[in-house]
């Protein structure tokens, strides 16, 4: 029977300290996954239909322009007519939310997160100028536009190098050995215990696959003319074609044909456990464990593909901006020839 002085069981404050700890963490879930109501109360987010507004801009977030393929985020600056500013959420860190926004998008499109794409085949932007428009339809007077210029400075790879090789299976573990049978420790009636199984040996892990073989590539190279040149550039293999335009100032293209990486050889199977020896007088024998199997070698790397590069003579002066690689396979060739606009 318990005491007056005995303490009360602490079952119940350890259930409301439980529940306290995953009722704040599913608020802070709420918080942080975006329930718009909460975050409006709390003063975290702001709804566009109750806040008054003068002027809004849009601009790209730490970017002056965009390369093809490239993602970049925008931020709108609203201005109040206290002279107050509120900016977007995400890239903008700011309290108003994209939701509330429409956006459109003229070359580039535009997520509703406020997030700018320009298509990664430059002949889609070429000569044009990507633009956006962003509207905020509780405030029809209201509207942002932006256009982006284009720059082809990036650092591009085309990758056409081989696959990876299989992986090979791991061996099978050793079964363990059975423990020997109880003896006789009684010195009036004494009796051996029984010696301990072998474990069983581990099998060997399977050898690794061969890498892949990387296709031929060819790279065709022509050459536009302009106080700023460009390098138009297709890169064709296996039926498909990639295609280029770069700034040799700044930018870069690698086309890789490499031989693909060997599998990974299989684990060696683990011994079995011998089984241990009965109590007796005297003891058994520990059974032998068995060998460990033996780990896989790693498949063989593939063979690189042979890649041609034909290049018009106004180009030669600006290869050095073309990479080229092809492990475990022919070098490149480069071969001098005119070659017209691709596009």
């Amino acid at each position: 029977m318990r005491s007056n002085a005995d303490p009360e069981p602490r079952s119940g404050t350890i259930f409301s300290a439980r529940t306290l700890k995953a009722g704040c963490l599913i608020f802070a879930a709420m918080i942080l996954n975006g329930c718009a109501s909460l975050q409006v109360h709390l003063g975290m987010k702001v709804y566009l239909d109750k806040t008054p507004l003068q002027s809004m801009k849009v601009n790209l977030a730490n970017a002056s322009a965009i390369c093809p393929g490239q993602k970049l985020p925008l931020v709108v600056t609203f201005t109040q007519p206290d002279g107050k500013t509120l900016q977007t959420e995400g890239a903008g860190h700011g309290k108003v939310m994209w939701k509330d926004l429409q956006i459109i998008g003229t070359v580039v499109t535009a997520s509703q997160k406020g997030i700018v794409s320009l298509p990664r085949d430059p002949r889609i932007s070429d000569g044009k100028v990507p633009h956006v428009t962003i509207t905020v339809p509780t405030h029809p007077d209201l509207r942002a536009d932006l256009d982006i210029p284009t720059t082809y400075d990036e650092k591009y790879v085309a990758n056409f190098s081989g696959g990876s090789g299989m992986s090979g299976l791991n061996g099978m573990d050793g079964a363990d050995g059975i423990g020997g049978s109880m003896g006789s420790t009684d010195p009036n009636n004494p009796s051996p215990g029984g010696n301990g199984t072998n474990g069983t040996d581990g099998s060997n892990g399977d050898e690794g696959g061969p890498g892949g073989d990387a296709p031929p590539v060819q790279v065709r190279i022509a050459f536009r003319p302009g106080t700023h040149p460009l390098l138009q550039i297709g890169v064709s293999a296996k039926g498909q074609q990639k295609f280029y335009l770069l700034d040799p100032q700044g930018g870069s293209l690698t086309v890789k044909a490499d031989g693909g990486p060997g599998g990974s050889g299989g684990r060696g199977g683990r011994g079995g456990r011998g089984g241990s020896g009965g109590i007796g007088t005297p003891n058994g024998q520990d059974g032998r464990s068995g060998s460990d199997g033996r780990g896989g070698s790693d498949g063989p790397q593939g063979r690189g593909g042979k890649i041609t590069v034909t290049y018009d003579p106004q180009a030669k002066p600006f290869l050095a901006s073309i990479h080229l690689s092809a492990s475990k396979g022919p070098a490149p060739t480069f071969e001098e020839a005119a070659v017209a606009p691709l596009w």
